[in-house]
């Protein structure tokens, strides 16, 4: 498991600090592992969606540090950030996970009742920002996490942010496009995520910080 975090760390930070960094953090239990083992073997080529092991021991840090009550997540994936949030929360927290594959999410399905979080979780399959703006608008989001098609990111932050508590916190995944982020050359994913690395940075509703862990995790606090 670790050797697949480093890959993605040592994209831009040395391999040796990137190995010895996931080394000193609690490391997921045998429900996350089997988890990933799964999306490995199910998902092929796309299971490098998924978020690292130390984004995971983050995210469930996060949600207990800030004592968030309501959570959302877009794209859920096979389910295991999902899991971490909802680790995080209390017992009557909830999570609402919104996804487009329910081939996918039924794997995540199935972790949530091994995990015993799945009361926590309701998932809503359909495009995001229709799921996003359906919701009521007053703030009551305590937490978000942003990990989707990189192309809505901004949607997906001016909705979440619209509906966050003052002093909530939105967590935004893969904001250092695999260390080619500094790279104005680079096609892809990367020219859209420094636009909305830019919006976030220049925002004057939030304070932030981009944390160089797994393909970058940028936190956004409001307020």
């Amino acid at each position: 498991m670790s050797r697949v975090v480093v890959m993605k760390a040592a994209n831009f930070i040395d391999a040796t600090v990137a190995e010895y960094a996931v080394s000193h953090t609690t490391p997921p239990d045998d429900l996350l592992l089997a988890l990933a083992e799964e999306t490995r073997r199910v998902t092929g080529g796309s299971a490098g969606m998924q978020i690292t092991p130390e984004q995971g021991t983050l995210l469930t840090m996060l949600v207990q540090l800030t004592g968030a009550r309501q959570a959302v997540e877009v794209g859920t994936f096979t389910g295991y950030s999902s899991i971490c949030i909802a680790r995080g929360l209390p017992s009557d927290g909830r999570l609402l996970a919104c996804d487009v594959s329910d081939e996918w999410t039924s794997i995540a399905r199935r972790y949530w009742d091994e995990a015993g979080v799945a009361d926590k979780i309701e998932l809503r399959l359909g495009p995001a920002a229709e799921t996003l703006r359906a919701l009521p608008k007053e703030e009551w989001i305590d937490f978000a996490f942003i990990d989707a098609d990189k192309a809505g990111y901004p949607v997906y932050y001016e909705e979440v942010l619209a509906r966050l508590v003052p002093g909530g916190l939105i967590a935004v995944d893969n904001t250092l496009q695999h260390g080619k982020i500094t790279d104005a050359s680079y096609g892809g994913n990367v020219p859209g995520m420094r636009a909305f690395n830019d919006l976030v940075a220049g925002d004057p509703r939030v304070r932030t910080v981009l944390v160089p862990i797994g393909d970058g995790l940028t936190l956004v606090r409001k307020g």
